[in-house]
């Protein structure tokens, strides 16, 4: 397997992510919507995030751009909606490249997922992250909460399996400072599910 392809969680876990070993899904809760798909962008952070239907079966592959006219590479994520009850959650898992960095560095790191409670998805895409600070005051005060781990700036890991996540996000999904506040995205381009392009390349 080609190390350059084990990408980029895990050691770089920035402010409102609290990343996973395990998915949030099994089978039977993934969803597609094409109302997801095309591009969408935010004002605060200025991203932009273009969501196309992916190779593998009800799947998204998001290309995100951070401040876009500057030249670099777009991150490649895997997407997955997820519906709990009647919430609805998307899960992210990392795909493609990170910069030159080499081999030996790269081993080092662990592919993790992300998620994010999806709020509303029309001409208006809004969703919020995981709030890391009040998952670590929750893990303080209860540490058998769910199972994780503390690495390196006490940054929180989820090492639970996708059961024990689903029945933690359900039951604290409502609580007030779980997720942090709404990122809103407006839509740029509408986007049709057609099948992927096996001969597409993407940067």
């Amino acid at each position: 397997m080609n190390i350059r392809k084990v990408l980029y969680l895990l050691l770089i876990v920035v402010g409102g992510c609290v990343p996973s070993l395990h998915p949030l899904y099994t089978e039977k809760d993934i969803i597609f919507e094409e109302k997801l798909l095309g591009t969408w962008k935010s004002d605060d952070p200025d991203w932009v995030w273009e969501f196309e239907k992916g190779d593998e079966e009800n799947s998204y592959d998001l290309f995100i751009t951070e401040e876009p006219g500057e030249e670099q590479k777009k991150d490649k994520l895997i997407v997955h909606l997820v519906r709990l009850d009647d919430m609805l959650f998307l899960d992210f898992y990392p795909e493609g490249t990170l910069g030159e960095k080499g081999d030996i560095w790269l081993m080092h790191l662990v592919p993790a997922h992300t998620f994010m409670k999806v709020e509303q998805i029309d001409s208006i895409f809004k969703a919020r992250f995981m709030n890391p600070d009040e998952i670590a005051n929750m893990l303080e005060d209860k540490p058998d909460l769910i199972r994780h781990e503390v690495i390196k700036d006490d940054k929180i890991v989820l090492t639970a399996s996708t059961l024990e996540l689903q029945n933690f996000i359900k039951e604290h999904a409502e609580d007030e400072d779980f997720f942090l506040e709404s990122g809103e995205f407006k839509r740029v381009i509408v986007t049709e599910a057609n099948e992927p392009d096996e001969d597409k390349q993407r940067n």
